[in-house]
């Protein structure tokens, strides 16, 4: 199961709307065949498994990280083809909560005849899949919140200079970052400060996740590096209803695809309309790179599941731009919390990983 669920590691931000699952089929402590969902979600893992065991993966016991699908899209069932292919034992990490699925495709496996473990390692198939159950049981995509700060806890000095606070080496892991998650976000503020392309740029990493700009009125920039960067992939522009009309027009000619969501008091978007608008979309795992404001409003929101934080070893002082917008707490009992999971050095710079407790 440790080895299905590397395979299933590899498809992180590859597979929406669909898991990224992995399977791995053995007989006599032998691998005859693994396999991971596709990009685009489809083939699913246990029929690319299945190809490369062939007829000997029958009497075989196949390893998958997620209950088997129960359900005929574009494809048939998995557990039917486990059932064809003549397993013997099916061990699986999850129970899929898609109601499509919820439980049939064990039973169809058990109706055959075949004997089925569940829960082995379940706790590590859980974190990840956050994503895909966080789409299915809230409706919304799993939100990591990326943060790059100074010592005291600036993003930027007072002129709004933000580029670059930490090196080239925390750099690059938030590029590895983007590519496990489906798609790369940020709100208005850093979109007019920075005019970010938010393109993957790794070498030889050839697919770039969905990218996202959020402006409650799409006073964006124009005819610069956001703008010229349209063709490398789709761009959602996610904006309220009061967003002028030609704003959307000149946008959606340049390529971009403006979608309209509700907005709160203030005339920004809302940050549970967006995150449902996202899960609408297919969306299971978004990595947010600010601006402060923003990330307030969604960790105000409860929205956010997952913090990183790359610290640098610089000071910008109390008129440099804060990390975070006002979260209006008055009191340490209403703080939002996390846990530290992981923590590193990268390069020069510290590096955090923290998760939503609860």
């Amino acid at each position: 199961m440790a080895h299905a669920l590397a395979m299933a590691r590899r498809g992180l931000g590859l597979t929406w709307p669909n898991p990224a699952v992995g399977c791995v089929i053995v007989k006599e402590g032998r691998i005859l065949g693994r396999g991971t969902t596709a990009p685009g979600g489809r083939p699913h893992a246990e029929p690319q498994a299945l190809a490369q065991a062939g007829a000997a993966a029958r009497g075989a016991t196949a390893y998958v990280t997620l209950e088997p699908c129960a359900h005929t899209g574009k494809t048939g069932p998995c557990a039917e083809a486990l059932v064809r292919a003549g397993v013997a034992r099916v061990v699986s990490a999850l129970q899929d909560p898609d109601p499509r699925v919820a439980g049939r495709g064990h039973d169809i496996l058990r109706a055959a005849g075949i004997a089925v473990t569940t829960g082995v390692r379940a706790a590590e198939a859980a974190v990840l899949q956050e994503g895909f159950l966080s789409r299915i049981t809230r409706g919304r995509p799993m939100l990591t919140l990326k943060l790059a700060l100074s010592l005291d806890g600036r993003i930027a000095t007072s002129s709004g200079e933000s580029r670059w606070i930490t090196g080239p080496e925390a750099r690059a892991r938030v590029h590895l970052m983007r590519a496990g998650h489906d798609a790369v976000m940020v709100g208005a503020g850093t979109a007019r400060a920075d005019d970010p392309e938010l393109t993957l740029r790794l070498p030889g990493y050839r697919h770039q996740p969905l990218r996202i700009v959020v402006s409650g009125g799409l006073d964006l920039p124009r005819g610069g590096r956001m703008e010229a960067s349209l063709p490398q992939g789709r761009f959602l522009l996610i904006h309220g209803s009061a967003a002028p009309e030609e704003a959307r027009s000149h946008w959606m000619k340049k390529g971009a695809e403006p979608i309209e969501v509700a907005s709160g008091p203030s005339g920004s978007v809302d940050p549970e309309a967006l995150m449902q608008a996202l899960g609408d979309l297919g969306l299971t795992r978004v990595f947010c790179e600010g601006g402060g404001a923003f990330a307030a409003g969604l960790i105000g929101a409860d929205l956010v599941d997952q913090i990183e934080v790359f610290t640098a070893g610089v000071l910008l002082g109390a008129d440099g731009r804060a990390g975070l917008g006002a979260l209006g707490v008055a009191a340490l009992s209403e703080a939002p919390r996390f846990e530290m999971t992981q923590m590193q050095q990268i390069g020069g710079d510290l590096w955090q990983s923290w998760r939503r407790r609860g």
